[in-house]
């Protein structure tokens, strides 16, 4: 105990002397988070914070040291995550590098794809995306038909992916190929592959909330070397579903709010009428706020004792599906009781009458809706629980 006591000396001591007083505050806009890459453009103070921290080890703290993490037991990066709320200081880097591909190469990656790739995610120099989903394969994702044929040392890939998140800002795509059509689960092979190779096109799809965070990719002709295969070829569908965990794990973790807990009572104190002592009159929306509070308070909890887990080297599981489902459906309510807070004032798209975060307020309560299909749509979590959760039959 007394070791640890010392780390965490140590540890304030070093983040008070290296924090920009800028990452001491959260972002206030969704570009001001560091998702790093060749594409990303951040202020001078998030580069600088970037760079100490992965210098440290610590934008991957119980990452092996000899891949660029930081080498640290649970209850320390349970001790550096104290330390850092305590200062209010954000993460250096996020993204699907940290959360979704770096996970799965230390369980399944090659010596070769780790040495390459883990130390760049590490340091936030390379972002990555996903290609999973197809015009006709979503929900049916072991439907896809981009096909990968083998050619020397190379696979040639044609075929068209969607939904790619950020696919116009990243630099390498994890990416599902059908290598075998006469069979379906066991066809698939999961492929790591360079954006820059030529026969890559990328577009934008702009969304109701007016962002474009989802883009459609093609491939013509693009060669990827065999060495990126993850796992066997023909043996992607287990890979993938490995993955598919880390992510709903990562998409659950987005929605908790962690610098938010006070909004809901805010927002109600300035748009509603107040009782005598301060309270929000109407009794109704005092449950609703404080139904949604506690909601979000247990299901910190869970996610908390499942990160532990993750800390001692346990995979994640099927349960994985709860967070997914739980978390997104949790900040649809959440957005939802806040436009019911605001009123008239939720209503605004562009122009005067209305502040900038009313008009963030309409369309992020839009995006809410897309985060209940993304990463698997809430039903197919509905069917995973059912069948293996609680083991219930077909």
């Amino acid at each position: 105990m007394a070791d640890l006591e010392t780390f965490r000396e140590e540890t304030r001591r070093w983040l008070e002397a290296n924090a920009p007083a800028a990452m001491r505050t959260p972002p206030t806009s969704a570009d001001e988070v560091c998702w790093g890459g060749q594409k990303g453009t951040y202020p001078p103070d998030t580069r600088r914070w970037l760079a100490v921290m992965a210098e440290r080890g610590f934008t991957a703290p119980t990452w092996p040291r000899e891949y660029g993490g930081g080498g640290l037991s649970k209850d320390e990066a349970k001790v550096l995550g104290q330390e850092m709320a305590a200062l209010r200081l954000r993460p250096a880097l996020i993204g699907f590098g940290l959360e979704m591909i770096g996970p799965l190469l230390l369980q399944a990656g090659t010596e070769e794809q780790k040495v390459l790739h883990l130390p760049r995610i590490t340091r936030g120099e390379v972002r990555w995306c996903q290609g999973y989903s197809e015009p006709g394969a979503g929900s049916d994702l072991a439907g896809l038909q981009t096909r990968a044929v083998r050619d020397g040392d190379h696979y040639v890939l044609n075929g068209q992916k969607v939904w790619t998140s950020y696919g116009d800002k990243s630099d390498w795509m994890f990416i599902l190929v059908r290598t075998d059509t006469t069979v379906k689960h066991g066809g698939i092979t999961f492929l790591l592959m360079d954006m820059a190779s030529p026969g890559v096109q990328v577009r934008p799809i702009r969304l109701i909330s007016g962002a474009s965070p989802f883009c459609e990719t093609f491939c013509t002709d693009v060669r990827v070397p065999v060495a990126n295969v993850v796992g066997q070829e023909n043996a992607g569908w287990n890979i993938a579903k490995m993955l598919l965990r880390f992510e709903r794990n990562m998409i659950a973790d987005v929605f908790k709010e962690r610098d938010d807990r006070s909004r809901l009572l805010k927002m109600a104190r300035r748009y509603l009428p107040a009782s005598e002592g301060g309270r929000v009159a109407d009794p109704v929306l005092r449950d609703r706020i404080t139904q949604v509070e506690l909601d979000q308070l247990c299901f910190d909890l869970t996610l908390a004792r499942s990160r532990d887990r993750l800390k001692v080297g346990q995979a994640p599981g099927a349960e994985t599906s709860f967070f997914k489902l739980y978390g997104t459906e949790l900040n649809q309510r959440r957005r939802e009781l806040m436009m019911t807070l605001a009123g008239p004032q939720a209503l605004g798209w562009e122009g005067p009458g209305f502040a900038d975060d009313e008009l963030a307020l309409t369309r992020d309560w839009l995006r809410s809706r897309g985060n209940t299909i993304e990463g698997g749509t809430s039903e197919i979590q509905l069917n995973i629980i059912a069948k293996h959760v609680l083991g219930l039959p077909d």
